[in-house]
């Protein structure tokens, strides 16, 4: 079995945890096509915070109690750069994260695409899953905001670390979409897949920019997978994050039922919610009911189980 991932965030992260762990009692192959909409560019260095979370927590490098960078973390760059005075402030850069940007920009500025970088940098944590960014090009997700009495448009990062998205906000725009291409390898892991997942990220800022790559929205809704999306809410809320305040900027009501319906029977074939919300049925999409918190790898991969059996794949 082939299964295709869409992923990012922290959530997604932990998502492809179970799906590698079920992967691996089933025989399957596994891609993750995530997020590059939160890439930014700080002091000089490429930073990919969802294509790294997935990295180093498939890599059993992550902080779990902070859910995104090193375990073990220090801040000795952080420090020196504040006592330099030198902007952003609001942004950390950890010690021995500084040491995965600067190979991925070193690279990169040698002319290596961004996925060839992604897979020089697997090659040291080994995720036991293929990954992909969901394009070479340059994606950004920036945000429409109004601050001291201005509106302007701000990189998601600064939206979101900076401002916790306590400002107010129009909308989100996707930097660089339309002239982006699918990275190497995306389209033809979409539909080679027997089953495609929808990860529970965030799909305004997670999901929604993969799927505004031309070319990967076709190719998940036209193509001969299933297609099954896994929900963000559970009773009302996001598992984790600001997918609440995304959906209500976009004008999305916060539950199982309006993400599915924001994805809609175009894209989805079938829909995983909790079983809190037994019901929050999706016109055209068969929906089922399961546990979705994923409290650890044993219960995700028993959430990955209950989407491929949705799927007709099992």
């Amino acid at each position: 079995m082939r299964i295709t991932v869409l992923t990012g965030g922290i959530g997604g992260a932990r998502f492809l945890a179970g799906v590698r762990a079920y992967a691996r009692k089933a025989g399957a192959d596994v891609t993750a096509v995530v997020n590059v909409g939160d890439d930014v560019r700080m002091h000089g260095l490429q930073i990919c915070p969802d294509l790294d979370s997935v990295m180093y927590t498939l890599g059993g490098a992550h902080d779990p109690e902070r859910g995104w960078g090193r375990v073990g973390e220090t801040w000795t760059i952080k420090d020196e750069l504040a006592a330099y005075g030198a902007e952003p402030t609001w942004f950390g850069l950890g010690d021995k994260d500084v040491a995965t940007h600067l190979v991925r920009t070193t690279m990169l500025t040698a002319g290596y695409p961004l996925s060839q970088v992604t897979a020089a940098l697997c090659d040291r944590w080994r995720p036991g899953v293929t990954m992909l960014p969901a394009t070479d090009d340059r994606l950004e997700t920036h945000v429409v905001v109004d601050v001291d009495g201005e509106r302007k448009a701000i990189h998601f990062q600064e939206w979101w670390v900076r401002y916790r998205g306590n400002v107010p906000t129009h909308r989100f725009v996707f930097v660089g979409a339309d002239a982006a291409k699918p990275a190497p390898g995306v389209l033809e892991a979409i539909g080679g897949a027997d089953v495609v997942l929808i990860a529970p990220s965030n799909p305004v800022v997670s999901i929604a920019p993969i799927l505004a790559v031309p070319g990967i929205r076709e190719a998940v809704a036209d193509g001969p997978a299933p297609v099954v999306g896994v929900s963000p809410i559970i009773g009302g809320s996001p598992v984790r994050g600001m997918a609440d305040k995304c959906l209500a900027t976009v004008g999305v009501e916060v539950t199982a039922q309006g993400v599915g319906a924001l994805y809609g029977a175009d894209l989805l074939d079938g829909w995983l919610v909790d079983t809190t919300d037994q019901g929050a049925d999706v016109p055209g999409v068969t929906t089922r009911a399961a546990p979705l918190w994923m409290t650890d790898e044993e219960a995700t991969a028993k959430m990955v189980e209950e989407a491929i059996e949705l799927s007709g794949k099992e």
